[in-house]
């Protein structure tokens, strides 16, 4: 393993945060979140002095099959339509025998991921090596329906294999707009996959199964691992967040915990009742909505990211508050300290640090409030933050976008974030309420799934322990994913060869290596940080190693090919 090191000022990673371009933060699902995901869609993430990379790639499609596996008893009734796969290109790098280099979109608009063709990793790498940068959209996302709604008999051609065999179908049959004079197909041209997160783990199993039609692929943050009670989320929080800040969120929910476990979850109780008006909440009728309204501050890690322009300060404004003694929020309603202060006692366990816990405490409900109560503070606030609201899942129009990525989680990958799964011997970072029980809500009630997920159907490609040549592993090292990864603590070191990078980014996170700046936007060690520098600057290496072997292996007639 190869850990890529430099100076980053640790006072900037938690201060800073980014959009998330990948698995979503938290698996039970508020109905808040649905709204605010798609309003931040609809914002997108361009920088406002960048050119919108949607005017300079002009959405292309190819009609590939809705069903490939016709003798697989999963996709009946079967299906011989074909629809129209997303997809965009960039050919201002390419050279006569470079690569095609494809970035897999995955759980997202493919739309969203434009900013990495137009001066992020796959403009990195198509520059290097005289390549065309494509960005794929996947199934069932942005505007590449295979279905007419999304029902859940209709959500059955939704499976890794499927969305792989899209792929492979691409690259064996895609004629670029412009370029029909030259045979871009696999396998006379290399085809090289990069993907993050969810999509890092999909390019390594391409890799594996379809071999022969691409060449190489860069796992970044790539979940290989599907695990379905996945506490270890908040592990990396834990071991990497502000100590101040991971210390109070425990304390303070184990409060919570020690006055809410035990008790009904859907009934009033006295002084559960009183901690949730205490946070503003007290029309969430059930104590689970109420404990995971409390958890997204946390959550936020996932978001950092070194790019300001990308940021969400979510995390770093969680810690600040939470960890702080000093009278954030003087607006509080009259009585609200000795209440509080009456709470803890009754919890019990910190009398020593009274004064200390309960000044935490108000901060934590001032900023709840803040954030999270916002417009939801009438006897309506279930609407806003229930779970199990039965109503709102049975949609299944085309516009329930929504529905295809519990979908896949609720089939086949799993990684319900709870506090439950913690050991007993460890304070957790959400309250233990948080249960599979609750977390599976959206699986029950969505689409009547009521089974564990089928993990091993994604970990028969290798889990933990996937390898394959010229496949690169990039983690990061404070990535709350990082647990489901080849990187994962604990695990056996591997060395880093240039036909298996094996790359470990210093105070990165979420595939921090995908997203990138135009030259005039850099600050030398700073934008991107040394780290993130270091590993582009690898990758570029070994994929120039991985087009060496091609021309070695490939060419035939000296005269056509390049290097």
């Amino acid at each position: 393993m190869v850990v890529i090191r430099g100076a980053l000022v640790g006072a900037v990673l938690w201060s800073l945060s980014a959009v998330s371009h990948g698995l979503t933060t938290s698996s039970p699902w508020i109905i808040k979140d649905f709204r605010e995901k798609a309003a931040a869609a609809e914002r997108g993430g361009i920088e406002a002095r960048d050119v919108d990379p949607g005017l300079l790639y002009p959405v292309r499609t190819l009609q590939v099959p809705v069903d490939h596996f016709h003798n697989d008893s999963r996709y009946k009734p079967h299906s011989d339509a074909t629809f129209a796969l997303r997809y965009w290109f960039d050919a201002s790098h390419y050279k006569k025998g470079g690569p095609v280099i494809v970035l897999q979109g995955g759980e997202t608009d493919g739309a969203g991921r434009l900013p990495f063709l137009q001066k992020g990793i796959v403009a990195q790498l198509a520059q290097a090596t005289g390549g065309l940068g494509v960005i794929l959209e996947h199934r069932y996302y942005g505007e590449s329906f295979p279905v007419p709604d999304l029902s859940t008999a209709n959500l059955r051609f939704l499976t890794t294999d499927q969305a792989l065999a899209d792929m492979a179908y691409f690259a064996r049959h895609v004629v670029f707009p412009g370029l029909e004079h030259l045979n871009l197909t696999a396998p006379k041209t290399p085809y090289i996959a990069y993907g993050g997160s969810y999509a890092g783990a999909f390019v390594a199993f391409l890799r594996k199964l379809y071999p022969d039609v691409y060449w190489g692929a860069v796992s970044s943050s790539g979940v290989t691992e599907a695990v379905y009670d996945y506490w270890e989320y908040y592990e990396a929080a834990r071991l990497f967040g502000p100590p101040a800040c991971v210390a109070a969120t425990q304390k303070l929910t184990d409060v919570i915990d020690k006055l809410a476990l035990g008790k009904p979850r859907d009934t009033d109780d006295g002084v559960v009742q009183r901690l949730k008006e205490a946070f503003g909440l007290g029309n969430v009728t059930r104590t689970d909505d109420f404990a995971n309204a409390l958890s997204f501050g946390i959550a936020g890690l996932q978001s950092t990211n070194w790019d300001p322009t990308q940021s969400d300060p979510s995390f770093g404004l969680y810690c600040a508050n939470v960890s702080s003694t000093a009278e954030l929020y003087p607006d509080a309603p009259a009585g609200l300290e000795a209440e509080v202060r009456d709470l803890i006692s009754t919890a019990g366990g910190y009398g020593g640090e009274l004064d200390t816990l309960t000044a935490q405490m108000l901060n934590y409900i001032g900023y709840v409030n803040a954030t999270m109560v916002g417009g939801c503070r009438s006897a309506d606030q279930d609407i806003c933050f229930t779970n199990f609201n039965a109503t709102f899942y049975r949609q299944d129009d085309i516009k329930q976008t929504w529905r295809a990525w519990p979908y896949q989680f609720c089939t086949e990958w799993g990684y319900l974030q709870t506090g439950s799964g913690v050991p007993a011997t460890q304070l957790p970072l959400i309250s233990r309420l948080i249960d599979l029980n609750y977390t599976s809500a959206i699986c029950r009630l969505a689409f009547d799934i009521s089974t564990p997920s089928d993990v091993a159907s994604i970990n028969k490609h290798g889990g933990f322990g996937i390898s394959y040549p010229r496949l690169a592993i990039i983690d990061g090292e404070k990535d709350p994913w990082r647990a489901a990864t080849p990187h994962a603590l604990g695990l056996p070191p591997r060395p880093s060869t240039a036909s298996q990078p094996f790359l470990l980014i210093a105070d990165g996170v979420h595939h921090w290596d995908e997203n990138g700046l135009f030259p005039n936007q850099t600050v030398p060690g700073v934008l991107p940080p040394e780290p993130v520098a270091q590993a582009q600057a690898t990758e570029a290496v070994f994929v120039k190693q991985w087009m060496r072997e091609w021309t070695k292996t490939r060419c035939n007639d000296k005269r056509t090919c390049r290097g």
